[in-house]
């Protein structure tokens, strides 16, 4: 068995189906105002599933695709690493904990909803998540920057949403195939 083959096969044995169920179990618990830097953090830094770069690629595809990012990342990598039973763990776990704790807060929500402190607290709660999203963004761009066609496709790509206000699909439907056609043209 060559080098290839057999790092491939020591990858996908990679984390358990338990493992998997747990990690994302616990993001789903303390991922409060959004679980992506979280994961990031999980999947990279704490746990090593990917690398930087892998993460980066990996999400890139989970935002194209319908559906939260999040979990189409739990799915990808359960999937990646213990296939269909794998995907569904990770989901499973991501989702099971969260679901519970909204419904439950939701009915407390309903009693005291008009409470100004309540809305405050709704308020401060909101900058906290802005600054978990600009800290994912700088770790998402950091890999990219050894790679300037991927980086000019990026700054195009929120150029054209967030300042122009481009809708993200047709935004998405005429960047990725440049960037893909880019990428394999000029890094090959």
């Amino acid at each position: 068995m060559d080098a290839i083959s057999h790092s491939s096969a020591a990858q996908r044995e990679g984390p358990a189906v338990a493992e998997l169920f747990f990690g994302f179990f616990k993001l789903g618990l303390i991922g409060f105002g959004g679980v992506l830097p979280l994961a990031r953090r999980m999947v990279v830094e704490d746990r090593k599933w990917l690398t930087g770069e892998e993460f980066t690629e990996l999400l890139g595809l989970c935002q194209f695709l319908p559906g939260g990012n999040i979990i189409n990342m739990a799915v990808a990598i359960g999937s990646k690493f213990q296939g269909v039973t794998g995907a569904f763990s990770a989901l499973l776990g991501l989702i099971v904990a969260p679901t519970a704790i909204v419904i439950g807060l939701g009915v407390i929500y309903d009693q005291f909803n008009s409470d100004p402190r309540i809305q405050h607290m709704f308020a401060g709660l909101a900058a906290a998540a802005a600054g978990l999203l600009i800290s994912m963004a700088v770790k998402i761009v950091l890999p990219l920057r050894r790679r300037p066609v991927t980086l000019v496709i990026a700054v195009i790509c929120f150029a054209a949403i967030a300042i122009a206000g481009l809708p993200l699909l047709p935004t998405m439907l005429v960047l990725a195939p440049l960037s893909i056609l880019a990428t394999w043209k000029l890094e090959t």
